[in-house]
């Protein structure tokens, strides 16, 4: 397997974007949000309990505990770690050099100490999918010590690249799971783009192009969006290339279709950044012109056998992906119209079912490839030339192996979380452990758009003004 450099530059590079995003848009809004004469003013939240510092820090860790030592109040001390976290995320962006773990660790702490007192404005999916997606930065991104530098490889890295992959696949299967279990009458009658195009916050003007498009064609797209959302997510672990990269363009298609009609800030970008993790060195090119040496042919698989069976099983894969969407959605062609009808052909105890029954292989299918890609950086670690670096090598391959298997057992509590069953079934112990670590958001439940808003009508805000208080206008 050839190293992932420019995928984890890409990644990174990607996160800085998201957090400049995060850190830029959220200065600006603090005095009317926090300040004192704001809406929710974030000086409550961090009222003196008589417990000491580092007690306050673990209950509620936020650097901003360290306000009133150094002179500051809640809103300054606010405004100051914005300015911090623009200044660091930018210069990520700009500096590969600067791309450290230790600035990202930087970068997640400061997000994490402002979202600990954003209360309502900050308990946004997105903001918690920053911080989990920040975490997972910092084991991504090199450490600088030792030979290569920041752009350096280490054998390892392919391990933590992996957790942005499954973190990724939460995020999607998640939030098409939860758009059928939560009954919601659009989502099912595949009417919910009908609404979502006016009742959305901060439409764009593509929005009302979107709005007024045929009804078949905007049922269709719900039918789009369950297939990116619950179909296309196991592909992320295909062991065949070209299935991870239909899977990434699937992927980025949406976000790309959701950031043209609405305004979500940072969400559509950091999500087709954790979808880069799905593209090789091969996809992107190589920087030195060089094409990585192809494995050596064995006798068990000849050197023109493998392409076709490689390419009979993609078809394959995506002749079952159109079969159980024609089957499921009812997909009927009228060609004297020139439209495709849908409907939903299964029911609701139909899907639990069907719920029920994938989440055990899915997680087997998952924790699979995270011990192929486990064993791979070994192997990779006893290929290290020298005994002191293969030393080193393994020595972090332990270190990054672990905390990647704990990452990844604490996050089944909240993936199972939407099948009772499945979630029943995990180690009693795990959901403790996930409990004595919740307050740092290491790993969250994720549902986009689990209902449909404005079915009903969206309120309206009228303001009114007045010089005398009878006459309103």
């Amino acid at each position: 397997m050839a190293p992932a450099r420019r995928v984890r530059a890409l990644f990174l590079c990607g996160l800085a974007a998201a957090y400049l995003g995060a850190f830029g848009s959220l200065y600006g809004q603090i005095p009317g949000l926090y300040g004192r004469d704001g809406i929710l003013p974030a000086g409550r939240v961090l009222r003196p309990s008589g417990k000491g510092l580092w007690q306050q820090l673990w209950d509620v860790p936020t650097l901003l505990w360290l306000g009133p030592r150094l002179g500051l109040d809640t809103e300054l001390g606010m405004e100051l770690l914005c300015l911090l976290g623009v200044l660091g995320s930018f210069g990520a962006l700009l500096c590969e050099s600067l791309r450290h773990c230790l600035l990202f660790a930087l970068l997640w702490l400061l997000y994490l100490s402002l979202c600990q007192v954003g209360q309502i404005f900050l308990y946004f999916q997105w903001d918690s999918l920053l911080l989990e997606t920040g975490f997972l930065g910092v084991l991504v991104a090199p450490l600088a010590v030792g030979q290569g530098g920041p752009g350096g490889w280490r054998p390892h890295d392919a391990v933590p690249l992996w957790l942005v992959r499954w973190l990724l696949f939460r995020l999607m299967f998640a939030s098409g799971a939860v758009k059928l279990s939560s009954r919601c009458p659009t989502w099912w009658g595949l009417t919910a783009l009908t609404h979502h195009y006016q009742s959305q916050p901060l439409p764009t003007p593509l929005a009302w192009v979107a709005h007024g498009l045929p009804l078949w064609l905007q049922k269709l797209s719900v039918v789009a969006t369950y297939v990116i959302e619950l179909a296309v997510p196991p592909l992320f672990f295909a062991p065949l290339r070209r299935l991870r990269i239909f899977a990434f363009y699937c992927q980025v298609l949406l976000q790309a279709l959701i950031l043209l009609t609405g305004n979500y800030n940072f969400f559509n970008l950091l999500t087709a950044v954790l979808a880069l993790t799905l593209l090789d060195e091969q996809h992107l090119g190589h920087g030195g012109g060089h094409p990585p040496p192809r494995p050596p042919h064995t006798a068990a698989c000849p050197p023109r056998l493998r392409p076709l069976l490689s390419a009979l099983l993609e078809l394959g894969t995506l002749a079952l992906l159109l079969w159980g969407t024609a089957r499921c959605f009812a997909l009927r062609l009228h060609w004297e119209r020139l439209q495709l009808d849908t409907t939903v052909a299964f029911t609701y105890h139909e899907f639990r079912q069907w719920l029920r029954a994938v989440m055990p292989p899915l997680v087997g299918v998952a924790f699979l490839s995270l011990c192929w890609e486990i064993l791979a950086a070994l192997y990779s670690c006893a290929c290290t030339r020298g005994w002191e670096a293969k030393l080193w090598a393994t020595l972090q391959w332990g270190i990054f192996s672990t905390a990647t298997l704990g990452v990844f057992t604490i996050s089944l509590v909240p993936f199972t979380s939407m099948e009772p069953e499945s979630s029943g079934r995990l180690w009693p112990s795990i959901p403790r452990v996930l409990g004595a670590v919740e307050q740092f958001q290491v790993v969250n439940s994720y549902g986009l758009f689990r209902r449909m808003t404005g079915v009903g009508g969206r309120p309206e805000v009228v303001l009114e003004g007045s010089y005398d208080g009878h006459s309103w206008t």
